[in-house]
């Protein structure tokens, strides 16, 4: 499975790198705005940064609503890097922007999937990813762990090369869950990455094996 950052922070960013284990980025426009990017200017120079410290995969997401605007943005979004994966919402109009980008050999996320038919249209469409939001759908007492089974299902039932990205990642346990089923990609914050290295018997063990070298140290 491979684990995606979801954030705009350069430095989060350029840690998770350094772990070793970060094989893409997500962001979104309330992302862009913690980070106190402002502006379409502000906004491409932040992706082109965010180019140049990961290998590929960083998924930038048009605000346009129309089908005209999404295409103008999402081309324009392209041209940064070959990195790029345009992000689009699950809309008609996202629907058939991802068509018109698929067309043009541009990698697509298609985000805000809540529902297995989402997902299978922007499959149908060509998306490269479809990013249903599993924390989202907790909140509102709806298992997200069982739409991304449901969504797997229906993918490797007729073939479908679309990847399943898991998002709204709100702790380990997701993430856990999420490779345990067959996701293809996690996003997530960089806390709960890191959170997977917490054991207190890793911690205890450790400390043991240091105080027990400190006995037969010369």
């Amino acid at each position: 499975m491979d684990f995606f950052i979801d954030t705009a922070n350069i430095d989060e960013i350029k840690e998770a790198h350094a772990i070793g284990v970060l094989n893409g980025v997500t962001t979104n426009p309330s992302l862009m705005a913690k980070e106190g990017i402002k502006g379409k200017v502000e906004v491409l120079k932040h992706y082109e940064a965010i180019c140049k410290i990961v290998e590929d995969k960083v998924s930038a997401e048009v605000i346009s609503t129309d089908y005209v605007g999404m295409v103008k943005e999402g081309t324009q979004l392209a041209e940064i890097s070959e990195k790029i994966v345009i992000k689009v919402p699950m809309t008609l109009d996202g629907v058939k922007a991802i068509s018109y980008f698929t067309s043009k050999g541009i990698r697509t996320n298609c985000t805000l999937i809540f529902t297995a038919g989402q997902a299978l249209l922007a499959a149908k469409a060509g998306a490269t990813y479809v990013s249903p939001f599993i924390g989202r759908l907790d909140d509102i007492a709806y298992d997200g762990l069982e739409l991304i089974k449901q969504i797997i299902t229906i993918f490797d039932n007729y073939g479908y090369s679309t990847e399943v990205l898991a998002a709204s990642i709100r702790h380990t346990m997701h993430l856990i869950k999420c490779a345990e089923i067959g996701a293809d990609v996690a996003t997530s914050p960089l806390k709960v990455i890191i959170s997977l290295l917490n054991h207190p018997l890793t911690d205890n063990g450790l400390a043991k094996f240091l105080a027990d070298y400190k006995k037969v140290e010369p």
